[in-house]
Parts: structure tokens; C-alpha cells; sequence
């Protein structure tokens, strides 16, 4: 496994910080490798596990990771769950800021419609895959089946965390500027209930990509992003990143107190 963590690491931040060295509104060939470097980056996790998987499984293990990504046999519940899980918590902690701040944190102006569809199409045309398929198709597995779900799920959460730590440096990201640890710990938890969906769907890829999907869409429904924010390790951030994070942490406790202990027989290790 930390050959895996390693290469990965070093492809993806290899690719981002020198796509940061390019600047945000760059035009023309230099725009152009600015994305593909981007892209690089994000799929790396998933092309490095399809590799190793080659390596240690041959065709045949590569060809269950695969069939992973298109494992629809679960329950109608856990496509609710992994569709409207952040939406939840965001909307929760959004009228608990109404109530206890007394002021509503910021809506998304997009549509939920065109949310919901940008979730579903994300999945069908496999977007999550570059990320899915190496932390919950290779490192989750083999991991659980020596460490267990639960402190798997911390273990991958924290590595996913810091996998995107370039992202908050490079002008005109996202998360630019953004407080790294208090969205860290969010990652973290929001791990632990992906690896929940995964130990109740029988290790489905499909499912993650589509929880995955939803956090990256119907969760925009609310911002938590502190405007103009530029200290990356600062604890101190936008009252609705607070309370997201403790609506992401009080399911996660209870997740981490039940979750099934080691993987599954029928999950490719």
C-alpha cells in the first residue's frame, strides 16, 4: 500500500503544482496543458490502481476491478443514501444555522435540477472513476482485510484529504485558500460514510462514484467556502464550514461504532 500512496502522490502533485505554475485565465496551448494537467492529477489514483492491479491480478483482477464500476445489485435504499446523504446533512446544518446564528448560510444559485443531473451524469459517464477506483476499488479492500472497515475508512480519509492539499495553492481551485485542516476532517468523515455505503453494497463502485457524484454537486446546494479566504492551515473558517463539519462527524461516530469489521469474502482483495 505505500507503494501505491506513494506513486500516486507523486504523479497527481507532480501534475498540479506545475499546472499552478500556469496561470488561471492562460489561453491558447498553455490553457489547454493547464487542464490536461489537472486531469492528470485526478485520474491518477485510478490508473496507478488499474496498473498495480495488473501487476499483482493480471487480466483477471483487473477485469473484477472493473466490473466494479457497473455493480447495480444493491438495494433501492442505498442509491438514496449515496444520492442524498451531503444533501441532507448540508440542508440540516443550514437550518440549524438558521436557528442558532439566526441567518441562513449561502444557496447555490444553480438550479437543483440541474444539480441532481450533474450528479447522475457524473456517474453514468464514470467522472469519479479516476478517484473511485483507486481508493475504495484497490487501498479499501486490502486495507480492511488487514485493519478492518473502520479504521480503514480513517486511514483512507486522511490520505484523500492530503491527496488534495495542492489544490488549495494553485489560483482560481476551488478549495484556494480554504482552510485545509477543518475541510480535511470533513474529508475524513465523509470517508467513513463512504465506506459504510461500500461495506452494505458488496464493495459497488457504481454506488461510491454516485455518493462520490452527489458530495461534488447536490452538496454545493449550500457554500461553505470563506470568501477571500488565504490561510491554508488557519482553524478558523465560515460558520457553515463548522457546522458542516459537525453534520458530517455525529453519523460518522455512529457508522465507525457499527461498521461491519472486515471485508467481505466476495470483495476482490
Amino acid at each position: 500500500m505505500i507503494v501505491y500512496f506513494a506513486v500516486t502522490f507523486l504523479i497527481t502533485w507532480a501534475a498540479w503544482i506545475a499546472a499552478g505554475l500556469i496561470a488561471p485565465d492562460a489561453g491558447g496551448t498553455h490553457g489547454l496543458m493547464r487542464t490536461v494537467l489537472i486531469y492528470v492529477g485526478t485520474f491518477a489514483p485510478g490508473v496507478v490502481a488499474i496498473a498495480m492491479t495488473a501487476i499483482e491480478s493480471g487480466r483477471a483482477g483487473v477485469g473484477a476491478l472493473f466490473r466494479r464500476l457497473v455493480q447495480t445489485d444493491v438495494a433501492p435504499r442505498w442509491y438514496v443514501f449515496a444520492i442524498g446523504y451531503t444533501f441532507a446533512v448540508k440542508l440540516t446544518m443550514a437550518v440549524v444555522s438558521r436557528v442558532v446564528l439566526g441567518s441562513w448560510p449561502r444557496f447555490s444559485d444553480e438550479p437543483l435540477v440541474l444539480l441532481f443531473a450533474a450528479t447522475v451524469f457524473s456517474t453514468i459517464v464514470f467522472g469519479q472513476a479516476g478517484e473511485e477506483l483507486g481508493w475504495r476499488g484497490y487501498a479499501l479492500p486490502r486495507l480492511a482485510s488487514r485493519f478492518g472497515y473502520a479504521w480503514s475508512s480513517l486511514i483512507i480519509g486522511g490520505v484523500w484529504a492530503l491527496w488534495h492539499l495542492p489544490l488549495f495553492y494553485i489560483a482560481g481551485a476551488d478549495k484556494t485558500g480554504q482552510s485545509f485542516p477543518i475541510w480535511g476532517l470533513s474529508v475524513v468523515a465523509l470517508s467513513v460514510a463512504i465506506t459504510w455505503l461500500y461495506a452494505h453494497t458488496g464493495g459497488s463502485l457504481l454506488l461510491t462514484m454516485l455518493m462520490h457524484a452527489a458530495t461534488n454537486n447536490l452538496g454545493s446546494i449550500v457554500s461553505v467556502a470563506t470568501l477571500g479566504a488565504t490561510d491554508v492551515w488557519t482553524f478558523r473558517t465560515s460558520p457553515a464550514m463548522m457546522l458542516s463539519l459537525v453534520g458530517l462527524w455525529i453519523p460518522a461516530g455512529w457508522f465507525l461504532m457499527r461498521m461491519p469489521r472486515y471485508a467481505t469474502a466476495n470483495v476482490a482483495c
